[in-house]
């Protein structure tokens, strides 16, 4: 969907304290999307609330998320309420948009983990939770979806409280129309002891009093609440009081509550049903009252563009100017729009800026440092851009037209130029060979993927200067499907062909050749008669060529020419394309005429002595190998080696982590992790995760290098 420019303006934030930036996460389908609605809807930023399966949400407003119905992008959907401006960060749940998760954390200063009552916690949430507790980030917990018939939050609780470890405890419980298995109109307060009745409709409740028949649900869950806030308490005389029977001041627990939050110690679980609004004004309690300031939150590391060290900044709209570019896309009609987080000082439009980049060449990145003048400052609801007149430190907004800015760039001032460190973005390792169709859709495909790799770092676009294929390296099936979906709506046309791997060739054992190259068909003929012999290397030492001529039977003019028609050869290969490798060829003796030897005469004399060198041994045929590091849980080590051996792979050790998982190590041929990114991810319910790294070339089985062969020839 096209970016939407609106003319009304946005009324900018005046206060970090008076911000929260808030990251929705948790698995696909868990309800992120439409949990964000309905905070917007009930807030008024929205006049109503769309829907995920019409495809009219504020935040899934690609093609590509209305056509799958799940996100598949990074989008912000700011509100205001009570005065504070919230930014929340929709990300996507499915793994292979990990890169726009990670963008979202990095603009957020807490999580909100959103966990389905019908579904409960994949494996990968619980992996993101521990990569959140790492570094501290405040995290609460909303169950959603409390308004399906297998819906069970008690279960969902207690769920979260084994996976996620302590201070998980949930704030209110539901109440169901008339019984269990009825849909729930209200929830029960347990520190203020009321029920929030949403019977009415609408996210604004009731207030009552409990019934009696609620009284000893209360007391159970309250307990247990009151006794996890305390513990996190800097007031040690409460537990005493608490276990002494003293009733404790309510407006006291609550403090100390946000408080903890806020520290990253404690983490509430809230009960949502965002389609009848109930819990949600449970959860702008928790976004205002519980959740960090950016103030709060220490900006990350800065240095100057030279890597010199700078004082630690601070998040403050007067200080020197920070910010980084979160997420790039480009615009038919509105180009190139910045997403950005402004760590210190304040952004201003028609401002002269500073742009840095680190350089990921391997990702065609280069470094970069130039100046540029910003155009237009806006606030984005989605798609929708809204002018606002400047953004202060620890807001969010988005910038146009900025040219050179790339994802995990950072924004400085021109005469204070800065660059943040870099956050962390895992490999892609699943390869996809494209093969443009025409001449002008090679070009229009050149294009459209320059823009793609610049906003999205999880992609990388190689072209194999052996294969000579062009490599997108994706997260997965799903990221490699909306790429090549985009490139495809830009009209280009495309198709998705086998990657091939880089094979070479070698000589199995010693062998002589004789290149005898003499024509006569008047005037200067050409003559040139050369005979070498051939030995293989050990692997990787290349090419090494003798010259044992005595006698003067081939010019020393000549010698380098036969090796030049050797070396040529070798690069054309000899029983199909693959290029040859780690030979020494030895230049034993040859004949040449005064008038018709030359310089192509003797190249064609050594590439002919190959050949007949390789028609009197055996070849081999040598593929790549590459290490392997797995980690993996525990209970997937078996599995994953018994797959190991099936692919050909040699384990050579594994290593207990932290969090009772291993590292299982291995050399495994290229060929057979074609697709391992795919098949990790089945084998381990998400939970696996790898990298890999040329070792060397290894000769091929022989009926693999059959196969390999048939494929060239054909």
């Amino acid at each position: 969907m096209a970016t939407k420019a609106t003319e009304a303006a946005v009324t900018p934030a005046a206060d970090p304290a008076r911000i929260r930036n808030v990251a929705l996460v948790g698995h696909a389908g868990a309800g992120k999307t439409t949990l964000a609605e309905a905070l917007l809807a009930a807030t008024g930023a929205i006049s109503r609330m769309g829907s995920v399966t019409d495809g009219t949400t504020v935040c899934d407003n690609d093609s590509a998320e209305q056509k799958q119905q799940r996100s598949v992008t990074l989008s912000v959907a700011p509100f205001v309420h009570e005065g504070v401006t919230v930014n929340l960060l929709d990300t996507p749940g499915y793994a292979d948009f990990v890169g726009e998760l990670r963008a979202g954390l990095r603009a957020a200063d807490a999580a909100l983990f959103v966990v389905s009552a019908v579904d409960g916690v994949d494996a990968a949430t619980i992996a993101l939770w521990e990569e959140c507790a790492a570094v501290e980030m405040p995290r609460a917990v909303v169950v959603t979806r409390l308004d399906h018939p297998r819906a069970d939050f008690e279960e969902s609780v207690a769920i979260c409280q084994r996976v996620f470890g302590e201070g998980v405890q949930p704030l209110y419980l539901p109440v169901h129309d008339s019984g269990e298995g009825e849909p729930v109109v209200a929830l029960i307060g347990l520190l203020s002891q009321r029920i929030f009745d949403h019977s009415g409709g609408g996210p604004v409740p009731a207030v009552r009093d409990p019934e009696p028949e609620h009284a000893e649900l209360i007391d159970n869950a309250r307990s247990a609440l009151i006794e996890g806030i305390i513990a996190e308490s800097e007031d040690e005389t409460l537990m005493d009081r608490y276990l002494e029977g003293e009733e404790l001041d309510v407006a006291t627990l609550i403090d100390d509550l946000e408080t903890a939050v806020a520290r990253g110690s404690f983490h509430p679980v809230l009960g949502v049903c965002a389609t009848t609004g109930v819990g949600i004004a449970a959860v702008l309690e928790v976004l205002i009252g519980a959740f960090p300031s950016p103030l709060e939150h220490p900006p990350p590391a800065v240095t100057s563009p030279d890597g010199q060290p700078h004082e630690a900044l601070l998040c403050d709209p007067a200080g020197p100017l920070v910010a980084e570019v979160v997420k790039t896309t480009v615009d038919p009609y509105v180009g190139r729009v910045s997403l950005v987080r402004v760590f210190s000082g304040t952004l201003r439009p028609d401002t002269a800026v500073h742009v840095s980049g680190h350089g990921l060449a391997e990702r065609g990145h280069d470094d970069h440092d130039v100046d540029e003048r910003l155009a237009h400052l806006m606030s984005p609801l989605g798609a929708t851009l809204r002018p606002m007149s400047h953004c202060i430190a620890g807001d969010i907004c988005a910038l146009t037209k900025l040219t050179s800015a790339e994802t995990g760039d950072t924004i400085s001032a021109k005469d204070h130029p800065l660059l943040m460190a870099p956050w962390d973005m895992p490999e892609p390792l699943l390869p996809v060979a494209v093969s443009a169709r025409t001449r002008s859709d090679e070009d229009a495909m050149a294009k459209g993927l320059t823009r793609l790799t610049a906003g999205d770092p999880t992609l990388r676009l190689q072209r194999n200067p052996e294969t000579h294929q062009l490599i997108l390296w994706c997260m997965g099936e799903a990221h490699a499907d909306v790429v090549l979906d985009k490139l495809r709506t830009q009209g280009v046309e495309l198709d998705v062909v086998p990657v091939q791997v880089a094979l070479r060739e070698t000589f199995a054992t010693s062998a002589e050749g004789l290149g005898r190259h003499v024509k006569q068909s008047g005037g200067h003929g050409q003559f040139a008669v050369c005979k070498i012999n051939v030995e293989p290397l050990p692997r990787g030492e290349g090419f090494e060529f003798v010259d044992k001529i005595v006698g003067g039977a081939i010019p020393g003019a000549f010698v380098g020419s036969v090796e030049k028609g050797v070396r040529t050869q070798m690069a054309r290969g000899l029983t199909g394309s693959f290029p040859v490798v780690d030979l020494r060829v030895t230049l034993l003796d040859g004949k040449a005429h005064s008038v018709d030897s030359s310089d192509a005469a003797f190249q064609t004399a050594g590439a002919l002595a190959l050949r007949e060198a390789a028609k009197a041994t055996r070849t081999q045929l040598l593929e790549p190998v590459h290490e392997v590091a797995i980690m993996v849980p525990d209970e997937h080590v078996g599995s994953i080696m018994s797959d190991l051996s099936g692919r050909r792979g040699h384990v050579t050790g594994t290593e207990s982590v932290q969090g009772e998982r291993t590292v299982v190590r291995a050399e495994v041929p290229e060929s057979a992790l074609m697709r391992y990114a795919i098949d990790l991810r089945a084998m381990t319910a998400g939970t696996g995760r790898f990298n890999r790294t040329f070792l060397r070339y290894e000769p091929m089985p022989e009926h693999e290098a059959k196969t390999a062969l048939a494929g060239a020839a054909s």
